[in-house]
């Protein structure tokens, strides 16, 4: 039964389909409905706005080669290099030369980017940067900046309405075609009445997939239902097996884990076990500063082994820690913590997702009427491990180029002729209590199993628990999480080595012949999974399908 609950605060033009839909109300979604004006567009946001997102959370700052003496060339070698050898070239230079530009647009809507003496913007340098090129707010309070001035200039938009406290779990899907999504109030999960908005065009930005695992960086919100809602639509995901564990979360017990910021490292400060012995240096010539795979199976293998992790910044910021980085300064002394005198402690957690719904340079998906930007989306600019403060940036950039897709598009898209089909019935009366149950055991398998280090016999009893869920009475928003776990759990199964972010074990190094990304569609990835629980390498049809060979 459709609901008219949402359809009294839409304006007609919605209503009758005429409107290009946005999922999602971080950074990537609000920013492509600025680039959109003046042709209206519906953002479609579970909370609040500006609540509850990656975007807002975001520390370190946007990359740009704008100082004297750095080039895009340069910028666009560092996003190569930290890669792992499977990224787009040619869209890692397109990012690094349209970053300055989208700098400016930035600048032009009030972000208040931290500037030196003479008013120049002052930029920092993070791990695996050859150059100081980080632009950044108060030290660690970029991403609230950012979002606090874009959500300023989007209220004052009138072709841009917001629809707060709505969630989509399902596309609408015509004749080969995304044509509109499905909404239900936020937190029913897909549960009860369900409304049904057409769209000219539809652009996913629903952010990544950390709530997936136990311990990550990310908001609540971020559980990869983009993925999985894009792969039932006939969507191809990319480079899934991809996630970017951040070395440096904040091991004080909250979920989301607090972030400290790469930008500490940056200034100096250095990573010491519970015995005070500097470890990375032993490891890698850039020491704090390697990209952060390396960093990050650094710190999981001290705290593994039961030394702890712990990042000192006493000597390196010292005094300066509350004007440096107010944020985590503030965060720190309500855990207790005095990082003027102690170490923090630290541990990696799920931060940033590599993979994605596979898109082109423009931002359009492999189905016809559905575009994806920010976290949610492949661009193939991160390849198996991204650049710090890289995301931010590709997040305008592919933002402003959907923009200006859909915006050429626009006379030839076209509102659904037709009443649109309700979505996949779900079987009535869930269980919340084993329902409940069923999420932990997606997050701890997910945490214990497809983590920061791998192996076949870990991620065949991952894939089996998943599957186990997937069979189970569950409402489409878990369903959804699942299935883009099992996206994950499929692709590394299938990846028999390591590479960037993904490390296997009993694959420890890169093989040449996989110097590539992975593709997968809904079908792929559960034939990769009934492989591995019949206890079958990923061989034959499966592995082709899985790495396009």
């Amino acid at each position: 039964m459709a609901s008219a609950a949402p359809a009294s605060t839409l304006p007609p033009a919605a209503m009758r389909g005429e409107c290009v839909v946005i999922v999602g109300a971080g950074l990537a979604g609000l920013f492509t409905a600025l680039k959109l004006s003046p042709h209206p567009v519906v953002v479609i946001s579970p909370v609040p706005l500006g609540e509850g997102t990656s975007s807002g959370w975001a520390q370190g700052g946007i990359a740009a080669a704008i100082s004297t003496g750095d080039t895009v060339e340069a910028h666009a070698r560092d996003t190569i290099s930290a890669g792992g050898g499977i990224v787009d070239e040619a869209l890692a230079h397109l990012l690094a030369r349209e970053a300055p530009d989208r700098i400016e647009d930035l600048l032009r809507l009030g972000v208040p980017f931290d500037r030196d003496l003479e008013g120049k913007l002052q930029l920092s340098r993070e791990a695996a940067h050859g150059a100081r090129r980080i632009a950044r707010v108060k030290g660690d309070l970029a991403g609230k900046a950012i979002m606090a001035a874009v959500m300023a200039a989007v209220r004052k938009t009138p072709s841009i309405h917001i629809l707060e406290g709505m969630s989509v779990h399902a596309l609408a899907v015509m004749d080969g075609r995304v044509r509109g999504v499905h909404i239900w109030p936020t937190g029913s999960l897909g549960r009860g009445d369900v409304f049904t908005l057409p769209a000219k065009a539809v652009v996913l930005a629903s952010g990544g997939v950390g709530q997936l695992f136990e311990v990550t960086t990310n908001p609540s919100a971020a559980r990869g239902e983009g993925v999985a809602m894009a792969a039932r639509a006939g969507a191809v995901i990319a480079d899934a097996e991809f996630v970017q564990f951040h070395p440096t979360a904040l091991d004080i017990g909250r979920d989301p884990a607090p972030l400290a910021t790469e930008a500490l490292r940056g200034e100096g400060a250095i990573l010491i076990n519970k015995h005070g012995e500097r470890y990375m240096s032993a490891i890698h010539e850039d020491a704090e500063l390697a990209p952060r795979d390396v960093v990050a199976r650094a710190t999981f293998r001290e705290v593994a082994a039961g030394r702890g992790a712990f990042l000192n910044c006493r000597e390196a910021v010292g005094g300066r820690f509350a004007e440096k980085f107010p944020g985590l300064f503030e965060t720190c002394s309500r855990a207790g913590i005095d990082p003027l005198r102690e170490p923090i402690p630290v541990a990696p957690a799920a931060h940033y997702h590599m993979g994605g719904v596979l898109t082109d340079a423009n931002g359009r998906t492999t189905v016809d009427g559905l575009w994806a930007c920010g976290e949610v989306a492949c661009t193939r600019v991160h390849g198996a491990n991204r650049l710090a403060s890289n995301s931010l940036l590709e997040t305008v950039v592919f933002g402003a180029r959907i923009a200006a897709d859909i915006s050429g598009l626009a006379p030839y898209l076209l509102a659904p002729a037709a009443e649109l089909p309700p979505p996949e019935r779900h079987p009535a009366g869930f269980d919340d209590r084993s329902m409940d149950t069923a999420i932990k055991q997606l997050r701890r398998v997910m945490t214990q199993n497809v983590g920061v280090v791998r192996c076949a016999d870990g991620l065949r009893a991952a894939l089996e628990d998943i599957a186990s869920i997937l069979e189970r009475n569950i409402p489409p928003a878990v369903r959804n999480w699942a299935t883009t776990a099992r996206f994950i759990a499929a692709a590394a199964f299938a990846r028999e080595e390591s590479r960037g972010a993904h490390c296997r074990s009993d694959f420890p190094e890169p093989r040449a012949h996989w110097s590539h990304g992975s593709t997968l569609t809904l079908d792929e990835a559960e034939a990769i999974s009934d492989s591995a629980l019949a206890c079958e390498r990923p061989t034959g049809n499966v592995i082709h399908a899985a790495f396009g060979q």
